[in-house]
């Protein structure tokens, strides 16, 4: 699994980083607060995945 991650690291950060980009569009377009949670949801997400915890994490 460790050497499945190493090897594909870039091609999984492209996929959770579109994940983001498209939650974050339906967001944007939909009036709703439900889709807005998802998508700060998987913002999180890549966050912890880019290591962005801590003294890392810029305030927003």
């Amino acid at each position: 699994m460790i050497n499945y991650i190493a090897n594909h690291a870039d091609d999984i950060l492209t996929v959770a980083s579109g994940l983001v980009a498209s939650a974050s569009a339906v967001a944007a377009l939909t009036p709703t607060p439900k889709d807005d949670g998802i998508a700060l949801l998987l913002r999180k997400l890549l966050d912890v995945l880019a290591l962005n915890v801590g003294n890392a994490r810029r305030d927003r």
